[in-house]
């Protein structure tokens, strides 16, 4: 068997079609790779909260001392079991792992989706808050 598609092979080489169709293949595959990563993107960049899309200008508009919360990443749901206050900072438990929040990630204003959200980045393999914003503990 392996003989046999060994001969296909050298067939197609000798004969000009296998770089035709070679470089066919390479051109859809770039093609392909370039188009769908900014395609696959956009759901995340506007989808916050399909249910409430009148709050997508809202989520654009959040910042913190750190900058926008929204760079086209989602923010994160935070349960109230996830997060708490001490000593006067909060604290927000990401992928498992508690983290302090600093004064500076902490978003001004009302909440009005209600829920406590986290937008995290991530430091050498550890959570960060770049944004957060309490919830109504409810």
């Amino acid at each position: 068997m392996l003989i046999g598609w060994k001969n296909f092979l050298t067939a197609q080489r000798d004969s000009g079609i296998g770089c035709e169709m070679n470089n066919h293949f390479w051109h859809a595959t770039l093609v392909v790779f370039t188009v769908m990563p900014p395609i696959s993107t956009i759901g995340h960049a506007r989808a916050h909260d399909y249910q409430h899309p009148e709050l997508n200008s809202w989520y654009g508009s959040l910042h913190s001392g750190k900058g926008p919360c929204c760079d086209g990443s989602d923010a994160k749901r935070v349960d109230d079991a996830d997060w708490e206050t001490k000593d006067g900072h909060y604290r927000v438990r990401i992928d498992g792992e508690w983290v302090d929040v600093p004064n500076d990630a902490v978003v001004d204003g009302p909440n009005r989706a209600g829920r406590t959200m986290v937008w995290p980045y991530y430091l050498n393999g550890h959570p960060k808050a770049r944004c957060f914003m309490p919830g109504d503990m409810g």
